[in-house]
């Protein structure tokens, strides 16, 4: 367009980066992937996987750049765009828009770091404290949107293998919510829902009778599958 007015340079001038919130479970707990910068500002201090949107690319292939370079991981599981953070108050050096991701995945690899981190771990949400910038509240965000979702999607199944016992899907929604479930409450809630299927085989464990295993409808979309009727957190 010939006649397209130009950009302000006060515009131009505005940085973007992006921050991943990457959550699993682990030892039945949910975790949520944090490195320590190498860089000021807020060096030593934790802080999620992020860093700036470069020319050419997108927030989202920028999210998954820095991912890989700060972790050494790349995402198995669901990403979606979390929400948009600043640009006032939330970095010392500028005025810098954030475009936060929420990543949701069954199993990883150990991560290693590089980039502009120099470590990189699993950590408990519940004891993920003092953050660099806002990325306290882009965690805590990133949680409550995965505590909302496991109540309304199959998004539960994103944290699982292909193939799981129901004890290992419960155990997702109770690491998750941070609560205990009654199983045979659970299992005609989920089995009601008809996002899962049975698979014909079991796997023994314990001393009861063997588990039967699981595993999504075909064709399902864990994120956009809608659960009719909910399964609604203990209150």
């Amino acid at each position: 367009m010939p006649n397209a007015p130009k950009i302000p340079p006060s515009a131009a001038c505005l940085a973007v980066t992006v921050d991943v919130v990457a959550l699993t479970v682990r030892e039945r707990r949910l975790t949520a992937l944090l490195i320590t910068r190498l860089l000021p500002p807020f060096a030593g201090s934790n802080a999620l996987p992020g860093g700036f949107v470069l020319r050419g690319e997108t927030p989202r292939e920028a999210a998954l750049r820095e991912l890989a370079e700060e972790t050494g991981l790349a995402p198995p599981g669901h990403l979606e765009q979390l929400g948009t953070y600043g640009p006032l108050d939330r970095d010392p050096r500028a005025d810098v828009l954030s475009v936060a991701y929420l990543l949701l995945a069954p199993a990883w690899n150990t991560p290693a770091p590089g980039g502009d981190s120099e470590a990189a771990a699993w950590v408990d949400v519940r004891s993920a404290h003092g953050l660099a910038f806002d990325h306290g509240r882009i965690l805590a965000d990133g949680v409550t949107r995965a505590r909302a979702k496991l109540e309304y999607t199959a998004l539960a199944l994103a944290f699982v293998p292909p193939e799981f016992t129901m004890a290992q899907l419960r155990s997702v929604y109770e690491a998750v919510w941070d609560t205990t479930l009654d199983p045979r409450n659970f299992s005609r809630k989920v089995l009601g829902s008809s996002i899962v299927e049975a698979t014909g085989k079991t796997v023994a464990g314990g001393t009861g009778r063997p588990a039967a295993i699981y595993r999504a409808r075909p064709g399902l979309d864990p994120a956009r599958a809608v659960l009719f009727p909910p399964i609604l957190r203990p209150a």
